[in-house]
């Protein structure tokens, strides 16, 4: 005998069936008017993802991230890995204005500009809805279900090759489509590799990535507090709800009718009317059902609409409070001290590199030792390099002039020669100077060892 299955004492998961199996989201689409101020965003930000890798400031891509050659460039501005602090910034600073969207606008990032939201809600879905016509969630036909597979391949395939455009560059991409895949097999790889992920995300995953697996929804409850701007149902405007009929026959009812329309509308298959959730995108399309049905009824709009948790229970919302200012401040700080480190920093670096296998030796009067020097070209232009080395230590090898090209980096093993008699207890400093042809100018130290005392 089969035991009959226990149900939850509430819903666990508005993606999970009462008894633990999936629950397909098949979303209604409430066309309103926030629905098409969304597709102009979302259309707006799928275009620009495949034009970016394409445009340049200054002749310097907008973004590239270059991890072969180690050039990373943001908004034309090339950072190099040794310049982590000016990069840590930068992280800190996006981070630091999504903080600022979340407690002004809610989840506005997540309904409006995330890429999970945007290709989902505006690329994948329309194409399913497109191939499976007016056979949608009934008995489809193989060859829709084929036809809506390959389409998805088309535009997984196309996204991959813009992502890894953001890391080869879109010409060098061109190039490799066009050439047979042995010719670049790790290029292909990766291609293959994030189409596949791409097609499981976007043809299987979907919601779950956001209600499962992003960490953001989870940090919503830190970053909101009671005058943020969400979605929110008025309850003291809707309630108590019934239907049509009821409110006739039983007199004064709420405005809410329960028609359902805003569940059947949500993407994540959430009850608006339950209050904030987790699993609620902030998309707008529970404002664009309700609002119709409030057309219909002869009722005033705004049911459901953009409101603070403040102003749904009757208080009232302050745009001002700590930490409206407290994140522009931490931006501020921020990005001005990035565009501080950006301005004084130096056309090129220099720096000596601990050189763990090095050991010293003695010959006749001198004693004999190498250093690694690491030289770091910032510009866009190849520069030559001279080094002076204060007496009494020399460098033997006619390494210098150096020339390094554009973006380049090198490091150097030097032959150091120093008299014996420089050393005291055992140690020495080298003094050096480096110049290159355009102005820079650096002094570096270093330790050197040697014998342990001065021989008599």
């Amino acid at each position: 005998m089969v035991e009959p299955l226990i149900e939850p004492p509430e819903r666990v998961l508005s993606t999970l069936n009462p008894d633990g199996t999936r629950r397909w989201m098949r979303p209604k689409v409430a066309m309103g008017r926030w629905w098409r101020r969304r597709r102009v965003v979302a259309w707006l930000l799928m275009i620009l993802f495949s034009l970016i890798p394409w445009l340049k400031i200054g002749g310097k891509p907008v973004m590239l991230l270059d991890v072969v050659h180690r050039e990373f460039v943001f908004g034309g501005t090339v950072f190099q890995p040794t310049e982590v602090l000016l990069l840590a910034l930068l992280l800190l600073g996006i981070f630091f204005g999504i903080f600022l969207i979340t407690a002004i606008l809610g989840r506005g990032w997540c309904g409006w500009a995330c890429p999970q939201t945007v290709y989902l809600e505006f690329l994948y879905r329309p194409l399913e809805r497109w191939a499976e016509g007016k056979h949608r969630g009934k008995a489809i036909p193989w060859w829709r279900i084929g036809v809506k597979y390959v389409v998805y391949l088309v535009f997984s395939l196309h996204l991959a090759n813009t992502f890894l455009a953001y890391f080869a560059g879109p010409r060098q991409v061109l190039e490799w489509s066009f050439g047979s895949p042995a010719d670049h097999p790790a290029a292909f790889a990766i291609v293959l590799g994030v189409t596949a992920l791409i097609m499981f995300d976007f043809a299987f995953f979907r919601e779950q990535m956001c209600t499962l697996v992003c960490p953001y929804a989870r940090l919503q409850a830190v970053l909101l507090d009671r005058d943020s701007l969400i979605i929110g149902y008025d309850e003291r405007r809707g309630e108590p709800r019934g239907k049509m009929r009821r409110q006739k026959t039983e007199g004064k009812q709420g405005d809410c009718i329960d028609c359902g329309l805003c569940v059947a509308a949500c993407p994540t298959g959430i009850d608006i009317r339950e209050g904030l959730q987790l699993e609620c995108v902030a998309c707008t399309q529970c404002i664009d059902a309700c609002d119709a049905v409030m057309d219909k009824i002869k009722r005033p709009r705004g049911l459901i609409r953009f409101a603070s948790q403040n102003t749904l229970s009757g208080g009232q919302s302050k745009f001002l409070r700590p930490r409206v200012f407290v994140y522009p401040a931490l931006l501020l700080l921020v990005f001005g001290a990035l565009g501080f480190g950006l301005s004084h920093r130096d056309s090129s670096e220099a720096l000596f590199l601990r050189n763990q296998a090095s050991t010293w030796a003695e010959s006749g009067e001198d004693v004999v030792q190498t250093v690694l020097l690491h030289l770091n070209n910032r510009t866009s232009e190849l520069r030559t390099y001279e080094l002076v080395v204060e007496s009494p230590s020399r460098i033997v090898g006619g390494q210098f002039p150096f020339r390094l090209d554009a973006l380049g980096m090198q490091t150097l093993t030097l032959t150091i020669f120093t008299p014996s008699s420089a050393f005291h207890d055992g140690r020495c400093t080298l003094r050096v100077t480096v110049r290159d042809d355009a102005g820079f100018e650096q002094e570096l130290e270093q330790t050197l060892f040697g014998p342990p005392q001065v021989p008599e």
